[in-house]
């Protein structure tokens, strides 16, 4: 018999989130947690989910029937959005501008799709003149996948000139809006995406865990259409339509994180009441003001400002300045955690976040004095 070991109970520190995700949760979103446990296919639980529909098509700015939350993290979604659409042998125009780019095209070629990439480089956005070039070279191309934020750059592309290339070289898109949701312009309908996905951490505030994700008409049909069985049991998007579908009777696929999705509730609720408007303008706001302390700090941003995004700043570490040195003086000294860089950016640069309830004028006010104290 192995002994039961004795350990104390959990208790971490407040630390202020400013990498890049997760973010600082709203206390009533970690509250909303704490409520009671119901089934997930009691009535009333069935009632919050069509709110939590409604919410995520408000987030989205979409009538989307087939907009939900998948009961795992971005990566899933991301996955989702692959496995469901992507058969053996279809070919994908692929943009990568950073790490998350790159893990699409993983992606596809785990489904047995044809990747074909249009890389650029790391802090540069998306450029629609080199996508509407592969889309002429590969007509046989089904879909145009690229990541509208990206993560581990800051780096914003132009997501409404891209889906409509998508749509006049007749492709399907495929959106990485895991940073972007609820933190810069998005608009599902309008700029005709065809499948998304975001992530509950980022510019939601809500706990890590969810992916929210919404197929146009478009989409399902393909997923309907699909000659091969989507090789994910549990991503498999035709098995949880109806669960989603609204009404009182659901059908049963798995058992649903009941109160993470309280938590993602309370969070789109938070942002509707904001509006989705102001909550772009006020990221663009302490952007601002980040830039502006920066600046006087002499240091420079990864992405040209055009293309920069608010809600995820990528910044280059100052000459002879040991990068884990500062993060860790960050975090012990001042519980302030801001991220490092990825990939070609590594041991080159940080990354600050400031998003969803992250991004408060006093979140910017303690970054940039402590920055300057630890760099002093």
């Amino acid at each position: 018999m192995i002994p039961a070991p004795i350990i104390a109970a959990f208790n971490p520190p407040r630390r202020i989130l400013m990498g890049p995700g997760p973010s600082d949760v709203y206390p009533t979103v970690l509250a909303a947690q704490s409520k009671p446990t119901v089934g997930h296919l009691d009535p009333l639980f069935v009632g919050m989910m069509d709110e939590l529909k409604q919410l995520l098509q408000y987030a989205f700015q979409t009538r989307n029937e087939m907009t939900l939350a998948i009961s795992a993290p971005g990566s899933a979604g991301m996955e989702a959005c692959f496995v469901n659409l992507v058969e053996p042998g279809e070919k994908v125009i692929v943009c990568r501008n950073g790490v998350f780019g790159e893990r699409m095209r993983q992606n596809v070629e785990r489904c047995g799709g044809i990747a074909v990439t249009v890389d650029h480089s790391w802090g540069e956005p998306v450029d629609p003149a080199r996508v509407e070039d592969a889309l002429k070279q590969h007509p046989d191309a089904r879909f145009l996948a690229f990541v509208h934020a990206e993560t581990s750059t800051g780096a914003l592309s132009d997501a409404k000139t891209l889906c409509a290339l998508a749509r006049q070289y007749d492709c399907l898109s495929i959106v990485d809006a895991v940073t972007s949701l609820g933190g810069v312009e998005l608009r599902v309908d309008d700029w005709g995406i065809d499948a998304i996905y975001s992530g509950s951490q980022k510019c939601l505030s809500c706990v890590p865990g969810l992916s929210p994700v919404s197929f146009s008409p478009a989409a399902v049909a393909k997923i309907k259409a699909r000659k091969t069985p989507v090789q994910s049991w549990f991503l498999d998007q035709s098995l949880v339509m109806s669960y989603w579908s609204g009404g009182a009777k659901r059908a049963y696929h798995h058992t649903a994180p009941v109160n993470t999705l309280y938590a993602l509730h309370e969070s789109l609720r938070l942002l509707a009441a904001e509006g989705l408007e102001q909550a772009w303008a006020r990221h663009q706001a302490m952007h601002q003001q980040l830039k502006q302390g920066l600046d006087q700090l002499g240091i420079d941003f990864v992405v040209a400002e055009p293309y920069r995004l608010p809600q995820l700043n990528a910044i280059y570490i100052p000459a002879g300045v040991d990068d884990a040195a500062v993060r860790s003086r960050l975090l012990n000294d001042y519980n302030l955690e801001i991220g490092a860089g990825l990939g070609d950016l590594a041991g080159k640069a940080w990354r600050i976040g400031l998003m969803g309830f992250g991004a408060r004028r006093e979140n910017v006010a303690l970054c940039l004095q402590a920055l300057s104290e630890v760099l002093r």
